[in-house]
């Protein structure tokens, strides 16, 4: 279908568009609802494997190194095959890819259920991660194609759906799995069946739309794109990657040793020390969801900013904290880290137009890959010193955001 260009935007022949739905006609709601509900039942399953290790360890007398080697089979999975879906699906979009990344995951998990030997758990691995990294580059384009202009919005209501289905993953892990065992794990194929049918429909909606929404797009885009040269495109996209460093190391240590650390430092019970981890996801959700539309308020840059640089006093008060305090903090923590993400993808989507999939999975991949390498990372720190030592290092990680100041302003 054709669709004519205005003469400005012929003369000045802009980069390729990103596809975006145009801001008079508001937000999808609808679609904005159901890709949020994807992801939180895709990142319910993801963290399923990770929640059930205890269990793996016992059935199948694991080390500490196979489980480290199962970790990395998944994050690799996960992390490194997301970019180069993104980048064939801007060239030849795939609506219907939603669900076949849901079936990955669902054959990983019914492999993860009868798996009879620690060979058949690593493929398992390899299939749930494989599932991710199919799902979240093209859902992250829907979602800014139902974004109606504001796709901070569209962003954080995406991602939220994920932080949810990460903190509800470990929850059903203890209730379900852990008390009957392996093979209870297939029954979470059933939320793998919603989410296919869910996102059958999403696909159906985004191969209806996506040629008019394109054309809007880049009639709305005529002499708006990013003019900063080849070079500082490169910089800004490695300062962009050492925030995603520098905020995904320190959640690390908050996701993965939070537990240990109360129990050490406080003498508190495994219930309670729990109760503050639910209270440090509770803040990373609410974090997702408000960065942002505040983005598209105010600008990226200053939610960058503020998120990842503004939270380093707090870091450092951290370690020296007593139990009520700690609470208090770390619920602030959780709440500014977390905005920055959908800040940061939004900003490098806006830097390099027509590439939307591409700069999805990069990012995705780069923030999945990062949480993996300082989980394991920290606990070798921890391993040959102490856990209180681990968060006395990561209190300087936030002053990274120091690098912030490079990144040049690209709001239109």
């Amino acid at each position: 279908m054709n669709h004519p260009l205005s003469p400005a935007a012929t003369d000045a022949a802009p980069l390729p568009a990103q596809p975006a739905a145009p801001a008079q006609n508001g937000p999808a709601f609808r679609i904005l609802g159901a890709i949020s509900l994807g992801h939180m039942l895709n990142d319910m399953m993801q963290s399923i494997l990770l929640a059930i290790y205890p269990l793996l360890q016992d059935r199948f007398a694991l080390s500490f190194a196979q489980i480290g080697w199962l970790t990395l089979t998944y994050q690799v999975a996960a992390s490194l095959l997301q970019p180069g879906v993104g980048f064939i699906a801007d060239k030849r979009p795939m609506p219907y890819s939603l669900p076949v990344g849901m079936g990955f995951t669902m054959a990983g998990l019914l492999l993860l259920s009868a798996a009879p030997s620690y060979g058949f758990l690593l493929v398992a691995a390899a299939l749930v991660g494989t599932g991710s990294s199919v799902f979240h580059p093209e859902s992250s384009r829907v979602a800014r194609m139902a974004s109606g202009g504001r796709y901070g919005l569209a962003q954080s209501v995406f991602q939220v759906g994920g932080n949810t289905g990460s903190a509800l993953g470990p929850l059903l892990a203890a209730a379900i799995i852990i008390p009957h065992g392996q093979g209870s794990v297939a029954w979470f194929s059933a939320a793998a069946l919603i989410g296919m049918v869910v996102l059958t429909g999403v696909g159906r909606w985004y191969a209806a739309n996506r040629w008019r929404l394109g054309s809007k797009a880049r009639k709305m885009s005529d002499g708006k794109d990013v003019a900063l040269s080849r070079r500082r495109i490169v910089v800004t996209l490695c300062v962009l990657g050492v925030l995603i460093f520098s905020k995904y190391f320190y959640l690390a240590s908050l996701n993965n040793y939070l537990t240990f650390y109360l129990i050490d430092k406080f003498g508190i019970t495994v219930r309670s020390a729990q109760m503050f981890l639910f209270l440090f996801l509770a803040a990373v959700a609410i974090g997702v969801l408000a960065g942002g539309p505040v983005g598209d308020r105010i600008g990226r840059k200053a939610v960058i900013w503020g998120s990842i640089l503004g939270v380093a006093p707090f870091t450092l008060l951290l370690p020296h904290a007593n139990l009520l305090w700690t609470g208090v903090l770390v619920f602030i923590i959780g709440l500014m880290l977390a905005s920055a993400f959908p800040a940061i993808l939004v900003y490098a989507q806006e830097l390099m137009p027509g590439k939307v999939g591409m700069v999805a999975g990069l990012f995705f991949g780069f923030a999945f890959g990062m949480g993996g390498i300082g989980a394991a990372a920290l606990g070798h720190l921890a391993d040959l010193t102490s856990i209180n030592t681990v968060y006395q290092v990561c209190a300087f990680l936030p002053l990274l955001g120091l690098c912030a100041a490079f990144l040049p302003d690209i709001r239109s």
